[in-house]
């Protein structure tokens, strides 16, 4: 067996789960789509027939007060309950488990309903989400309401739930200094504070009996000032390890409103891993033995495996990397690791969507929450397809249409596959990019694509005997002129990136976009990828702040950032926001470490002339006032967007040929791997 420790079933008392692997808890928003059961039943029902040992759903809150927003899911009542037994019958029919997660958002709750231990301020809601301290009576009463709805997901079907006590969500604000300043019973000293979710998870116990699975998500890093100390945290988990309280404890990382990465691409694989490993020997050392689970970018199964073999942990927690490919474990038990579609935590049609309040998908998997509207059927007539172009969009095309029985071609101008995910996978934090390409190569080689490297097509007569041509041959940067923007030392992003072109240690960036923030990671890291902290654990817990020895209350301690590696100046014409446009879950992220990097962020520029002296500027500032600069640069590098390559449509039309253009050939505006893949998914589905 290529993964022992990952596939070997867990008895955790009340069941066996068939192997090590928990799809963690993510809000997809199918709940509250229309014919959402039916969705969320092939959703879940394609995960569990691909193996999963046991599913945690999104959460659904108790009470009106929980919900996360006005329109989010609870269960209260029957009525509720009943639909979800499509979702848990799904399930159950190809072999799975499967829990409901109970969360009541507290003061997160983007609701005029919210409610909070004491009168403190969420820095991450709107101001008209007000939330009222909970009385004493409204205490009692939510505890109630936990049980009510842990009984009510038994009566749906489900095998279990899981009680969301992390990521700073009501019952973690009742634990932490932070925000619990009550004097009753529920405040004061930690013995006290920690009533609130023993009191729950032993009403939620009475309630569903022993024959019933409850998880506890324990937040054992809340990253945040006057969070839990470890010894906090450590008699939490003891507690919940008694024998009539939790089966099994799962881990939570990180309040949202904690400005240290804690899932984007740029934190390294399982990072987070030390703090579990710490609670489960702080446990095993009571002689306590119930199961513990690691979280936060496990995404491969070497990843997954080297956890357990470890002794991190008994599980491994995968939601994104589940949303990425369903079918992750029966892969990995086949001994094919290579076709998994892997996760590249991008978060850009996941997370991203469920804060603005849209389904989730997957950028890389464009079926996901999906999977009763795109569906692979075998084509009705075999044609001979052409796709010009071997990046994101024609790969996703290529790899469907074969997989529905067409004869597919596949020309590539350049020596190798993937396109911009090239360019991607050299930024740091974006390493995971060449995981994508990898898996695109398996599976063009599998599905039998004939693939055409270093294959220029410019004539539409190289084509005649195709019935479809796809024109996926995406962007090139655009080119933009003033005085000495021919000099060679003004640069494009490809030509830095890509064809690591030289420069120099001063440096201004045009643009101020996802390229431009990009190019000015790419620019001001390490230049040993081992020494980057996407890459190594150490250097990033060190950079972000975060107390390996677990000594600081909160898990945090000063961050320790080496000088920058390069004077960066990062130019737009715009006077907005640096990044404004970024993904709202990770944007932060890319703004705050280009500070800690001491870039040089100026809006309102215009460019005038690049000569010996450097780059001549011209910034207008918000009341329209002019100044002119010149900044001291070495080169320049010009990341202000590209243009569509799409020279073969208008030939191939005149030839008669049907013609299909898709990806950054279609539209270049930025460079979205999200659309460009879905794309090429959706006309292969057609075809």
């Amino acid at each position: 067996m290529a993964y022992p420790n990952l596939l070997k079933p867990l008895d955790i008392g009340v069941t066996t789960l068939r192997n090590r692997v928990l799809m963690g808890s993510m809000h997809t928003a199918l709940e509250e789509t229309k014919g959402g059961y039916t969705k969320m039943a092939k959703f879940f029902g394609a995960r569990a027939k691909g193996g999963v040992g046991l599913i945690v759903t999104g959460g659904v809150s108790p009470d009106m007060a929980g919900r996360v927003h006005v329109f989010a899911g609870k269960m209260t009542k029957t009525s509720e309950a009943v639909p979800y037994r499509e979702v848990t019958d799904a399930v159950h029919e190809e072999g799975g488990k499967i829990c409901m997660q109970i969360l009541h958002a507290g003061r997160y709750a983007y609701s005029p309903m919210a409610v909070q231990p004491s009168s403190t301020k969420s820095p991450i809601t709107p101001w008209w989400a007000k939330a009222w301290p909970l009385p004493q009576w409204g205490v009692d009463r939510t505890i109630r309401h936990f049980a009510h709805c842990a009984a009510l997901a038994k009566e749906a079907g489900f095998d279990g739930v899981e009680v969301m006590g992390s990521e700073g969500y009501l019952i973690n604000e009742f634990l932490a200094e932070h925000t619990n300043k009550r004097t009753d019973k529920w405040g004061g000293p930690y013995p006290q504070r920690m009533q609130f979710p023993l009191e729950i998870v032993k009403a939620v116990r009475k309630a569903v009996g022993d024959d019933f699975i409850v998880i506890y998500r324990l937040s054992m890093l809340d990253l945040v000032a006057r969070g839990s100390s470890i010894e906090e945290i450590e008699a939490l988990a003891e507690a919940m390890a008694q024998p009539g309280m939790a089966n099994i404890i799962n881990t939570g990382i990180g309040w949202h409103e904690s400005r240290v990465p804690t899932i984007a691409t740029c934190v390294p694989r399982a990072a987070y891993g030390f703090v579990t490993k710490h609670i489960r020997e702080h446990l095993r050392s009571k002689n306590l033995n119930i199961p513990l689970v690691a979280v936060n970018r496990i995404n491969t199964p070497e990843i997954a495996e080297s956890v357990l073999a470890d002794g991190v942990a008994d599980m491994v927690s995968m939601a994104r990397p589940l949303l990425a490919d369903p079918d992750f474990v029966s892969k990995a038990a086949a001994g094919k690791p290579d076709e998994i579609n892997t996760c590249i935590a991008c978060n850009q049609a996941c997370l991203d969507h469920t804060f603005a309040l849209k389904r989730a998908t997957c950028l890389v998997n464009p079926f996901a929450c999906y999977e009763d509207e795109l569906v692979k059927t075998p084509a009705a007539t075999v044609k001979k397809i052409a796709i010009i172009g071997a990046g994101p969009a024609g790969c996703s095309a290529a790899v469907t249409a074969a997989e529905r029985g067409h004869k597919v071609t596949l020309f590539e101008a350049g020596t190798e596959i993937g396109g911009q995910f090239h360019i991607a996978a050299c930024i740091p934090g974006k390493e995971e990019f060449h995981e994508s390409i990898r898996y695109y190569k398996t599976m063009l080689a599998k599905h039998g694509v004939s693939v055409r490297l270093s294959t220029r097509v410019e004539s539409p007569d190289l084509l005649a005997d195709f019935d479809e041509v796809i024109v996926a041959t995406g962007v090139v940067p655009r080119v933009i002129k003033f005085e000495g923007s021919t000099d060679p030392r003004v640069l494009s992003y490809a030509e830095v990136v890509r064809e690591k072109k030289p420069v120099g240690k001063r440096v201004a960036l045009i643009g101020a976009g996802g390229i431009g923030f990009d190019v000015a990671e790419f620019l001001s890291a390490p230049e040993k990828e081992q020494d980057r902290p996407s890459v190594n654990v150490d250097v990033f817990l060190r950079e972000w702040g975060i107390d390996k020895t677990l000594g600081s209350r909160g898990g945090l301690t000063e961050p320790a950032r080496p000088p920058p590696e390069r004077t960066l100046y990062l130019l737009q014409r715009k006077t907005s926001k640096h990044g404004k446009d970024l993904g709202v879950t990770t944007g932060w992220i890319h703004r705050l470490e280009l500070r800690h990097k001491q870039v040089n962020m100026i809006g309102g520029v215009s460019y005038d002339k690049f000569d010996d002296a450097g780059l001549h500027i011209t910034v207008t500032d918000a009341k329209g006032a002019k100044v002119r600069k010149v900044l001291p640069v070495d080169n320049v590098v010009v990341c202000a967007g590209q243009v569509s390559v799409r020279a073969l449509e208008d030939p191939l039309r005149r030839a008669g040929k049907p013609v299909h253009v898709i990806g950054g050939a279609d539209v270049a505006a930025e460079i979205d791997a999200k659309r460009a893949i879905r794309q090429g998914t959706e006309l292969a589905l057609k075809l």
